[in-house]
């Protein structure tokens, strides 16, 4: 599989409502950390997740997490 691109060596956080989200796993995104469909015609797939209510969150965008969606110190070893 492809490497993704690193849109970022830091997290996005944000306060989100509570909802469905698709967050960006290969990079190509202009609108990081989400989906906007820069992965067609790549093996990558975005991934969808649901917050139950409305918190804030930090979403990864070096996209070499272990926690995908969320952020865990992964970007410092980049």
């Amino acid at each position: 599989m492809a490497e993704p691109t690193i849109a970022a060596k830091k997290p996005a956080v944000l306060e989100l409502e509570a909802g469905n989200y698709w967050w960006c796993t290969c990079g190509q995104s202009a609108n990081q950390p989400f989906c906007d469909g820069g992965h067609k015609g790549t093996d990558f797939t975005p991934q969808k997740f649901t917050l139950e209510e409305k918190k804030t969150v930090a979403l990864c965008q070096c996209k070499y997490t272990e926690n995908a969606p969320f952020c865990d110190g992964k970007h410092a070893q980049l």
